[in-house]
């Protein structure tokens, strides 16, 4: 690459970094459905033909910050993993859930963007499914573990369930039990649910202690999709 075409891709990176810089301070300041091209070209001095040049729609540009977010979630989650490697898989779920709510309260309007109301007229492309994956694989990828080593603990289902638990687990983790899978499933939902009630404002007035109240809800969790350890764990 020539010096010149250096330093155009330096500038591009910036100027894509500044546009998004910008939109996250209007999505703090107005929610995503509000989110204009027009507006953030304004903000930074630019004509938003300009600003088309990096981001053709609103909806590109909506894109560009949902991968952002998952992938920053995704990066807190697998750091607090890597750090409690040498721990048992009960401390590993519960360090990743952790990490997972203390992103979510430090970027409460990224997580509204992800895990919160959906964008009238936006519909999330195929090109947001691996960043919103991390997590998901992660929690997966420790009870895998967990099952590989000293077995994971299962919860009957009933027989009317066992086609869709069979279908979900050919489609996310045909090493894992079906059993298994679907409590993974409705693990997921259920640990997303506590943040969110805690984000949004639902448990205002009920739970005070909230992140004693996290980790005790998470860790049940745990032993719902099978990590049954002792407390040693």
């Amino acid at each position: 690459m020539s010096t010149a075409q250096g330093a155009r891709a330096r500038a591009r990176i910036e100027v894509t970094s500044a546009i998004k810089d910008e939109a996250r301070r209007q999505l703090a300041a107005e929610g995503a459905a509000k989110l204009s091209l027009r507006a953030v070209a304004r903000e930074l001095g630019m004509v938003s033909s300009a600003l088309y040049r990096y981001f053709p729609s609103r909806d590109d540009l909506l894109t560009a910050l949902i991968i952002d977010a998952y992938d920053s979630l995704g990066e807190a989650a697998e750091a607090a993993h890597a750090a409690a490697s040498d721990t048992g898989p009960l401390r590993r779920w519960v360090a990743v859930c952790d990490a997972v709510r203390g992103w979510a309260l430090g970027h409460p309007h990224e997580y509204a963007l992800i895990y919160g109301s959906p964008v009238p007229g936006y519909t999330a492309p195929d090109t947001t499914v691996r960043a919103a994956s991390r997590v998901g694989l992660l929690l997966t990828r420790i009870v895998r573990d967990a099952h590989r080593s000293v077995g994971v603990a299962r919860t009957p289902i009933p027989v009317e369930l066992r086609p869709e638990a069979e279908r979900l687990t050919a489609d996310l983790a045909p090493d894992l039990p079906p059993e298994v899978t679907m409590a993974l499933v409705a693990a997921w939902a259920q640990v997303y649910g506590l943040i969110g009630f805690e984000l949004f404002g639902q448990f205002n007035r009920v739970v005070e202690d909230r992140e004693t109240f996290f980790r005790y809800s998470v860790s049940r969790i745990a032993h719902e999709v099978g990590l049954v350890f002792p407390e040693k764990e």
